[in-house]
């Protein structure tokens, strides 16, 4: 099992430029859109949809884990309203991948269509970005949730991420167009990496709120906790301490020495900060454990981290036949926050609750859906 079919809340690993990059399909890259003749039928996109369906619960069966249920309760309009003459065959396909920040954006654009007035086939927690990809290259799917930074490093196989949220968007939206894909208007959520400290040291740290911040700290108290990834990367650790004129294993007053840093398996770094083994520890922004442990992301005030902000993307030809489908989305996603899905992905990961459920009542209380 890869790490990038775990279900942890959290994964931009899988869009950093170590990852697997498909090759686009052929063809793809110069045709504005696919027309919908051209597409596979309904009964081919449920076989589709069925075979990855079949693969995801082999590998999650090999992994000792259970997929997750693809029920999710009925949905009833709220701000979201059932799309005038809608056709009674109106149908979507929804994918997403198999972590919990995923599967719970999954259950929301599930939901969101149901009350929109389609017959939604529910196919989210299929194991890795590739598959998931593959799934709207080949328009076997219809709607998903995908990050900005995770298709122009990994699908797109740009070499570096552009740090400024708009223009990141805008560059994957213009280049998947001609995949036949269009992305609707970002969130305000960016799942992308960043350094961390427990609310309690922040007072003893000089009130510390930024990562150019810790330049001004002490040698002594610029401790870190990363993962071993991201510590060897070429554009992790030593480049980002670099970009805030910090040298890794320097012994002058802008050093981080070696013994500074805390070299930690995956999923650990969290807890250690927390308890104070370092100071500032490596995370993903919208990870719930963020918020249980009590921690105070640092502000990424010199732009170094590349934009991973969250869009739903939709087939092109399913858009121009639905093209109510746009505002269907686009009411969601300004309430998409780094906090919201830190508090939505907690409630999976601490509490134990099915993506599902937790999607459904963010849904009602937004006012988005209402209880059939």
């Amino acid at each position: 099992m890869t790490y990038d079919d775990q279900p942890h809340a959290v994964q931009p690993h899988d869009a950093q430029p170590h990852a697997v990059r498909p090759h686009r399909p052929a063809g793809r890259t110069d045709v504005p859109g696919v027309s919908r003749a051209s597409r596979p039928s309904v009964r081919r996109r449920a076989l589709a949809a069925a075979a990855v369906a079949g693969a995801s619960a082999l590998v999650l069966t090999g992994c000792g884990l259970q997929p997750a249920a693809s029920f999710v309760p009925g949905a009833a309009p709220g701000s979201i309203q059932r799309i005038d003459d809608l056709p009674d065959d109106a149908h979507l396909t929804v994918t997403s991948k198999n972590f919990t920040e995923q599967l719970v954006l999954g259950k929301i654009a599930v939901l969101a269509a149901k009350a929109a007035g389609f017959d939604v086939t529910d196919e989210t927690n299929v194991p890795g970005s590739v598959a998931v990809r593959e799934l709207m290259t080949s328009h076997s799917a219809d709607v998903t949730y995908e990050y900005t930074g995770t298709a122009w490093l990994t699908f797109m196989a740009h070499d570096q991420g552009i740090p400024d949220k708009t223009e990141q968007w805008q560059a994957v939206k213009d280049e998947d167009a001609g995949n036949g894909l269009t992305w609707l208007e970002p969130a305000p959520m960016n799942n992308t990496y960043a350094f961390a400290v427990r609310d309690e040291a922040v007072p003893e740290l000089d009130d510390v709120q930024t990562l150019s911040d810790i330049t001004k700290l002490p040698v002594d108290q610029r401790t870190f906790c990363v993962e071993s990834e991201f510590n060897s990367r070429a554009d992790g650790f030593k480049p980002m301490l670099e970009k805030y004129g910090l040298e890794l294993g320097g012994s002058g007053e802008d050093g981080v020495p070696t013994s500074n840093v805390s070299i930690l398996d995956t999923g650990t770094v969290y807890t250690a900060t927390d308890r104070g083994k370092c100071n500032f520890g490596e995370v993903f922004t919208t990870d719930g454990r963020i918020k249980s442990l009590g921690l105070t992301v640092l502000e990424d005030d010199r732009g170094f981290f590349p934009a991973y902000n969250v869009a739903p993307v939709i087939d092109s030809a399913t858009l121009e036949e639905y093209p109510q489908l746009r505002d269907v989305y686009d009411q969601i996603s300004p309430a998409l926050t780094d906090e919201v899905l830190q508090e939505l992905n907690r409630q999976v990961d601490v509490e134990g609750r099915e993506p599902a459920d937790v999607a459904f009542d963010w849904m009602v209380d937004e006012g988005f859906i209402t209880a059939p």
